[in-house]
């Protein structure tokens, strides 16, 4: 029987942290209980989080699909290792193309459509994943995707919300291939309805079958080349073939005694570094959580970072600032100084001394962590779809610039600006939390609150995560999600910031996972949170 209900969250949370030696978190059901089922099938977190990570192509196609991006920092038990699999632009991309085909005064790249297509890198990071740290066969860790595909799944909640936001959008709904595998009723899906992915089906049976070969140097890497040709896009079978994913050290800031990591630029996670560092010459211990004093301090800690990030950050083979010049310890420090406490401020950028994404957590009993992440970028991405393989294709080429004075300025075969960021947290060299906040540049300052909460005031990372968050923009603009008390709202008013409350519950404030590990995995395991933002779940065994 149909059901009228209104499917909306109609209260705050009461969700509790979740124990277990195995845990997959992620933001819906379906994907961690995959995850889950790698590991009780003999696997370990690497298959668990590649399995769940395909699973989430399927059943959250407005945040990712095959045709995105990837990052990923693990813990082997021994030692942390980062990958970065953003994609690189086609050997075509240069801002004399864009200007030629948009204008001479085109400020920035396309949003939707092949001209904001980089090369997509989510499936050769689940490759290379599993070739250097998995235990089960590539193709099984295919099997529940494929099964979902073919046999289809209920659309839930938040992601029919998005689903049917993305079919009132032209940009999206006039590309090739959107209405044939996301509109095939003419409209979105309704909560609860049976949708299947036949092509998607294709395509990772293919995948799994030739470990990512037909992805990038062969069938599918053809028809990615024959559909780019005919709507006018510049992707090549060799831009496909040419591209590896990367493996990375991440980089890492110490933050009341723990160390934090990211992945370094040319991904964002250096923001919430930044923002970190230069809280810690501040005593928020000595403030409560939701103070209007401790929220400002983060607020004005995120602007500083994000001055720096949107003016230096790019591929780092194009960065005149290194990382390293970016997190020095005296120059947080003189950021640090810029604060006022009693008034919010617009920052320029300093000048350090030169020297729609979804997130996911595995971990298992022998000790490995894995916290990942895979993004479309915007909702659905750049709109394009292989309806034959159910290939929908990030947009992650808006992500550059065609100012030549910014280091993230398009040239081919580079890699964009990004905002998809996972997280780790370790102490004395040992893994303590992997973690993740999904949301555009929501992402960085999850991190940052997220992290204040559990580290300076001793919140649970459920509670941590249920807790109401703002979000910057720019300027002085400061958006607060509901829940946020009236106190809060006006004391940041009082200070100059410029307070909106956005009442929607789909608002993006970020979602995130969090697995913090609480000793011996085989004995005393893990304590996992999963955002109720979002439609997902820790999975425990």
């Amino acid at each position: 029987m149909t059901a009228s209900f209104d499917w909306s969250a109609g209260y705050p949370s009461r969700r509790l942290p979740v124990f277990g030696n195995n845990v997959v978190s992620t933001s819906h059901p379906r994907a961690a209980q995959a995850g889950l089922s790698m590991i009780a099938r003999g696997g370990n977190a690497v298959d668990a989080a590649i399995a769940a990570a395909a699973v989430m192509a399927i059943v959250e196609p407005c945040s990712n699909g095959l045709g995105s991006d990837a990052f990923c920092i693990l813990w082997d038990g021994k030692g942390l290792h980062g990958l970065n699999a953003s994609g690189c632009a086609p050997a075509a991309w240069t801002p004399d193309y864009f200007r030629a085909r948009y204008g001479a005064d085109a400020k920035t790249l396309p949003q939707r459509g092949w001209d904001a297509v980089t090369v997509p890198g989510a499936v050769a990071s689940w490759v290379a994943l599993s070739e250097r740290f998995g235990k089960l066969p590539f193709a099984d860790l295919m099997e529940p995707a494929i099964a979902i595909a073919e046999r289809g799944f209920l659309v839930s909640t938040n992601v029919q919300h998005k689903w049917a936001a993305a079919a009132t959008l032209p940009q999206l709904t006039s590309q090739p291939g959107f209405k044939e595998v996301f509109l095939p009723k003419g409209r979105a899906p309704f909560v609860g309805e049976h949708v299947r992915m036949p092509g998607a089906a294709r395509a990772l049976r293919l995948i799994g079958e030739t470990k990512g070969e037909a992805f990038y140097r062969g069938e599918i890497a053809d028809a990615l080349e024959a559909n780019a040709k005919a709507n006018g896009g510049a992707l090549t079978a060799a831009d496909m073939a040419a591209y590896a994913p990367e493996w990375v050290t991440p980089v890492a800031q110490d933050y009341r005694g723990y160390q934090v990591h990211e992945i370094p630029p040319n991904g964002q996670g250096i923001t919430a570094l930044m923002a970190l560092g230069i809280l810690s010459h501040f005593d928020l211990q000595g403030l409560t959580a939701d103070s209007v004093e401790a929220q400002h301090l983060q607020i004005e800690a995120i602007k500083l970072a994000f001055a720096d990030v949107y003016r230096y950050v790019a591929d780092p083979r194009a960065m005149e600032i290194s990382p390293a010049d970016m997190l020095d310890a005296d120059y947080l420090a003189g950021r640090a100084r810029l604060i006022d406490s009693r008034r919010a401020q617009r920052f320029a950028p300093g000048n350090p001394v030169r020297g729609g994404t979804i997130y996911l957590t595995a971990a298992d009993a022998s000790g490995m962590m894995v916290s990942f992440i895979q993004s479309n970028y915007q909702g659905f991405g750049s709109g394009v779809v292989l309806p034959e393989w159910g290939v929908s294709l990030q947009n992650r080429g808006f992500g550059f610039s065609l100012n030549p004075e910014r280091a993230n300025v398009v040239a081919p075969r580079k890699r964009p600006f990004h905002t998809i960021i996972p997280g780790f947290l370790t102490k004395d060299g040992q893994p303590v939390m992997s973690f993740g906040v999904m949301g555009g540049n929501m992402q960085p300052q999850g991190h940052v609150q997220t992290l204040v909460r559990m580290l300076d005031f001793a919140q649970n990372p459920q509670a941590a995560c249920d807790a109401p968050r703002w979000r910057f923009d720019e300027g002085l603009s400061i958006n607060l999600e509901p829940g946020n008390t009236p106190e809060l709202l006006d004391g940041l008013a009082a200070l100059g910031h410029e307070v909106a409350v956005l009442n929607d519950t789909y608002q993006d404030f970020g979602a995130g996972q969090f697995i913090w590990r609480m000793g011996d995995p085989a004995v005393e395991g893990y304590a996992a949170a999963s955002d109720p933002r979002r439609d997902g779940q820790a999975a425990v065994s």
